[in-house]
């Protein structure tokens, strides 16, 4: 998907590979102040969890969830570059046409448009070629850069999730965001280019 260009560079989003194990592992240990925060409370040291010998395995389960059609399993590039990820999970068809999306980047890109071209590229992707209708996020409410990041491409506030989630080694409230095919008129990236955060 892409490119576009952003404040930081050229932007693309790609299916995740296998070769990309040192890019997926540098990154995650580098980053482990700036991503424990937020994530999900795994088993063992975070420098063991995410060392290259780990990618294999994560990233055959990560494929077969794809080939099934629950995921999407993304890389964000900037200029060519592995500098984070994008994923859409739990996808349902029939009535519902749902999913979950989330993302993660580089410290060092942060604040330069990656997080949010990335975003807007998933959305458009999914209620286009994916044929989803409706796509959620959640937040803990103190993650302030993510909320910036959701509601610039268009997400709006339906509620407080209570302990939802095992984060950082305790049950974190979330807060519930989410966009529609409704709400998305024209296409995510396209009010970015109006807004002067994104270029064609």
């Amino acid at each position: 998907m892409g490119p576009i260009g952003v404040e930081g560079g050229t932007l693309t989003v790609r299916a995740v590979r296998l070769r990309d194990a040192r890019a997926w592992s540098r990154l995650r240990i580098e980053n482990q102040n700036s991503l424990m925060p937020w994530e999900p409370t795994g088993s063992g040291l975070w420098s063991a969890r995410h060392n290259p010998a780990a990618w294999p395995g994560l990233h055959s389960v990560l494929r077969a969830e794809a080939k099934a059609g629950n995921m999407l399993p993304m890389v964000i590039e900037l200029d060519g570059e592995y500098c984070g990820q994008l994923t859409v999970g739990n996808i349902q068809r029939g009535a519902l046409r749902n999913a979950w999306i989330g993302y993660w980047v580089d410290s060092a890109v942060t604040g330069r448009g990656v997080a949010t071209g990335a975003l807007a590229l998933g959305v458009d992707h999914c209620f286009s070629t994916v044929g989803l209708h409706r796509l959620e996020a959640t937040v803990q409410p103190e993650n302030a850069a993510s909320l910036s990041v959701l509601h610039k491409v268009g997400f709006r506030d339906e509620g407080l999730l209570k302990w939802y989630m095992d984060v950082n080694g305790a049950w974190r409230d979330h807060l519930l965001l989410a966009l529609t095919v409704e709400e998305n008129s024209g296409t995510a990236v396209e009010r970015l280019v109006r807004a002067g955060r994104a270029t064609f």
